[in-house]
């Protein structure tokens, strides 16, 4: 039996048939149904057309492929097993594979970590894949090195990039908003969208206050409260904000199903939601997208 077929046979026996799906968040039972052989394959969604709006010069799909799991980022709590679990699943040809899907069905952007497997993946999928999929690169500035993971980012084709919710969040509580505002710059001038990642609404309010000028801000919500403030605080501040919103996190890391990740953060204002997805996931999210994207239309906060 061949390596591949071992280990297929091992992950299914560990999640289906020793019960482990049951105590598994959202975000990962899907994959052992799909293990299991039940789940519903793609070709029985019809796709709507995806819906766009703009960061910048960009034209950016209102759901965004998110790379967390990619990078084996589970978020699972005590579930120890499920990171390596997701690195094994995302082998660089299933990234590709998951990239190139994304893209055949409308989503033209993907917000991935800056770092070795990634930049690897991204030149394997343009030259083998001929893929174009937007790069939208998440960063991770610190007051001893600002900006060398971000040229890294720039030396590799992203278009976009942003300070990791965690480490602008800490450059805020460090009173450093000086150097959130020489990131937003440095990435502007090297002629890619700019933004800034948070956890924390504190972060988002000081940069208003301050009046950097960045292109987009990158804010979790979600009903889990997983990472984040009462979906109607983070809703009622962001009225308050005229820049793009991709909101993440909006499914709790696999708490929140979803239908329900999906309408609460569209309904709060969220411009574009980023998400973390299994290749077999990506058709129904596309049609549950589009479908709760036309029916907020009319919203408070205006679509970027």
């Amino acid at each position: 039996m061949s390596n591949q077929l071992n280990r297929r046979h091992f992950v299914k026996k560990s999640l289906v048939a020793g019960g482990v799906a049951a105590g598994m968040t959202f975000e990962h039972q899907p994959l052992a149904t799909h293990l299991s052989g039940q789940a519903r394959s793609n070709g029985e969604k019809t796709v709507s057309e995806l819906p766009v709006g703009r960061i910048g010069k960009l034209k950016v799909s209102r759901l965004i492929c998110g790379g967390n799991l990619f990078s084996g980022f589970a978020h699972s709590g005590e579930l120890v097993y499920v990171s390596g679990l997701l690195k094994n699943y995302f082998s660089t040809a299933k990234i590709l594979d998951t990239l190139q899907l994304s893209e055949e069905n409308g989503i033209n952007t993907a917000v991935l970590r800056t770092d070795d497997q990634i930049i690897d993946a991204m030149k394997r999928y343009r030259k083998e894949r001929g893929g174009k999929i937007q790069w939208i690169a998440q960063t991770y500035p610190t007051v001893e090195n600002l900006t060398e993971n971000i040229q890294r980012a720039i030396d590799n084709g992203a278009v976009g990039a942003f300070i990791m919710g965690g480490n602008a969040d800490k450059l805020v509580s460090a009173g450093r908003i000086d150097l959130v505002a020489e990131v937003v710059s440095f990435v502007q001038r090297n002629g890619l969208v700019a933004g800034v990642g948070s956890h924390s609404l504190a972060t988002p309010a000081l940069v208003e206050k301050e009046n950097i000028d960045l292109d987009f801000y990158f804010k979790t919500i979600n009903s889990a409260g997983f990472a984040t403030q009462e979906p109607v605080d983070v809703a009622t501040f962001m009225r308050t904000v005229t820049k793009p919103w991709i909101g993440f996190k909006v499914l709790g890391a696999g708490r929140v199903e979803p239908k329900e990740g999906f309408d609460l953060a569209f309904k709060s204002g969220a411009d574009f939601v980023n998400v973390g997805m299994y290749d077999f996931q990506i058709q129904e999210d596309i049609a549950l997208v589009s479908e709760i994207v036309s029916a907020h239309s009319q919203r408070d906060r205006s679509w970027a």
